[in-house]
């Protein structure tokens, strides 16, 4: 079953990030994207749009959301068909219809359900609705053959991303690892600028790029981008492959 993996991204909507949230002293609209992986194993679900429950956060977002089961079915599928859930972190605008699949198990590193429970953190009832059933996980998991989860923290420190295997190659899903391609395209730059010279002043890379790079992905797309990072990245200690790996706007 391995390498049978194809990925649809799914558009959830969109939200509002204010001023001051942007760093650029402008507000921003950025896309709410989820990924649906048909394996051999079943449908799987990389993030699932975002939640309601929060005047406040309503407010200050102001988001337009896609119905989740619309989306769904523009890929061929159901919230029926969905046979496992993959959060890359618990903040409301990932988890928003985890509620429709009650029952089915929700992938989630330990860290970051517990900063979810602790308040605070996102909106509280969605996170244990009626029917929630997760799966903690410690670290990286094989979840099904060539479908791979990756702790990537950094946004949360329970943050983490889907590798999949598939005909066309190897994809990264990585949900909020980084907000933009182009961000992501900076820090691989960096690390393989430490393979041509190690020990340089160069710009620090995440550690879980090396990792992500083991499985020499062609291709890594997000959660609020739609731009995608193309170009094998070189393993560790590897020579360089060809292909910088520059952000596109897919067609």
């Amino acid at each position: 079953m391995a390498g049978s993996a194809v990925v649809r991204r799914l558009d959830l909507g969109y939200f509002v990030r204010p001023a001051v949230e942007t760093g650029t002293g402008l507000p921003r609209v950025e896309p709410v994207l989820a990924y649906l992986v048909r394996h051999a194993a079943g449908l799987l679900l990389f993030d699932t749009g975002i939640g309601t429950g929060d005047p406040e956060a309503e407010a200050h977002y102001r988001p337009r959301r896609r119905d989740l089961r619309a989306a769904l079915a523009d890929a061929g599928a159901a919230p029926e068909d969905v046979r496992l859930v993959v959060n890359c972190h618990l903040h409301f605008d990932h988890c928003g219809g985890n509620p429709a699949f009650a029952g089915r198990p929700v992938l989630v590193q330990r860290a970051e359900l517990a900063a979810a429970r602790a308040g605070g953190h996102t909106i509280d009832a969605l996170v244990d609705h009626p029917g929630a059933r997760y799966e903690e996980l410690d670290g990286e998991a094989e979840v099904w053959p060539g479908v791979t989860v990756v702790p990537t923290p950094g946004h949360t420190d329970g943050h983490q991303s889907l590798v999949v295997s598939g005909p066309a190659g190897t994809t990264v899903l990585a949900g909020q690892a980084r907000d933009f391609a182009s961000e992501f395209a900076s820090d691989e730059m960096a690390r393989r600028a430490g393979l041509h010279t190690p020990g340089t002043d160069r710009p620090p890379h995440p550690a879980w790029l090396d990792r992500l790079a083991d499985f020499a992905p062609g291709r890594v797309l997000f959660a609020h981008d739609r731009s995608v990072w193309e170009g094998a990245m070189p393993p560790g200690g590897g020579a360089p492959r060809t292909g910088e790996g520059p952000a596109r706007r897919p067609r």
